[in-house]
């Protein structure tokens, strides 16, 4: 038996899954949960989850099993995983291995048999608290008596954990793109790759002049984990390239385009994690479904005299989930237009930024006709 010991105090008893070593040190994290009912190998490599500990919420997770070609990073950096119920096969035909051989593999611990149902209730009711897993629960209480919750947050901002070492290029025929890697999900490179741009993908802390040296026609920043606002060198960085270039924001690259533009973010009670959050285009009146996996938001009330007006809308909960410059191709979603997983109907917004670049919607960037 093992267990999951809140902060609180609050504790949830399961059974080990994954990578345990003999001797095992506590797994410390903060708790978050996502509704998805699929998806979960696109979840696990998310770098947006790093240090976090994942919970699943639907009730039986691996039916599937594991297949390589799904992971949205060649790395995991999430703390853990909870579930409540594991499959123990490989699932589908194509599966490489099951849900289980990757953790061990890639030294994810887990714990099964938790009543998630429970947890997530809790963290609705109390906000995201930081967790410890551990094997005996005198161990969880002995964790949280001697370490405050800051024992969570890494010495270095998880960015810099998350993004590539060096810069690379993806080859492509039409207009060259610069991606700022935050910790980009694959698919964000992909949905790129395939309207033929030449993508060059640099890391996290690259300056504006070196971005601007390669002569791009658009600046994506992608997604990735942690608190925006413990990232305030990347956006005085991005603030000089605002009125200079076509600029797509996804997530985190969200958040930090707000930053740069002088707004300011908080963070959620208990986030946005899942592939049903409905979202509104403020200007069509049009509403989506939404994946999404984020912790903060951008403030409404801090908009003001920056130039940005809110472009899309959570209807859940009112808050910002887009934003569009009133003087600068600059446009930004909170949610993940390339899902992976989730609902695939968001396409509007490489769309729009196909436009900003010059592009027409009914054309490829190879000038093919696509109507």
């Amino acid at each position: 038996m093992a267990w999951l010991v809140l902060n609180d105090s609050k504790a949830f008893e399961g059974e080990e899954i994954g990578f345990w070593p003999e001797s095992c040190p506590e797994v410390c994290g903060e708790v978050v949960f996502n509704t998805s009912m699929c998806g979960y190998q696109e979840m696990i490599t998310d770098l947006s989850y790093a240090g976090q500990i994942l919970t699943f919420t639907h009730p039986q997770i691996g039916n599937y099993g594991w297949h390589q070609e799904e992971s949205e990073a060649g790395k995991v950096l999430l703390k853990g995983i909870i579930v409540r119920e594991l499959s123990d096969g490989e699932g589908s035909l194509h599966a490489d291995k099951s849900l289980e051989d990757f953790c061990r593999q890639q030294k994810v611990p887990g714990l099964k048999g938790i009543d998630t149902r429970a947890l997530t209730k809790h963290i609705r009711k109390n906000g995201t608290i930081p967790g410890v897993m551990v094997r005996e629960l005198a161990d969880g209480i002995k964790f949280w008596k001697e370490n405050s919750p800051d024992v969570i947050q890494p010495l270095k901002h998880w960015v810099y954990q998350a993004t590539l070492a060096e810069k690379y290029v993806i080859p492509g025929s039409g207009p060259v793109l610069a991606v700022l890697d935050l910790g980009a999900k694959r698919n964000i490179l992909r949905c790129l790759q395939k309207r033929g741009y030449c993508l060059h993908v640099f890391p996290a802390g690259t300056s504006a002049e070196k971005i601007m040296d390669i002569k791009p026609r658009g600046l994506v920043l992608s997604n990735g984990p942690g608190d925006p606002s413990g990232l305030p060198e990347i956006a005085e960085n991005m603030s000089k390239l605002i009125s200079k270039l076509p600029i797509l924001g996804i997530c985190l690259g969200h958040q930090i385009m707000a930053m740069a533009a002088g707004a300011g973010t908080y963070k959620l009670p208990f986030g946005h994690r899942g592939g049903n959050h409905p979202v509104q285009n403020m200007e069509t009146k049009k509403v989506t479904m939404t994946s999404q996996n984020h912790g903060y938001a951008v403030s409404e009330e801090t908009l003001r005299g920056t130039g940005l007006k809110v472009f899309y809308a959570n209807l859940n909960d009112g808050t910002v989930e887009g934003l569009k410059h009133e003087k600068f191709n600059v446009l930004t979603v909170q949610y993940h237009p390339e899902a992976a997983p989730g609902p695939e109907e968001n396409a509007e917004v490489f769309d729009r930024f196909d436009e900003m670049v010059g592009i027409s919607p009914s054309m490829d960037v190879r000038g093919n006709n696509n109507a």
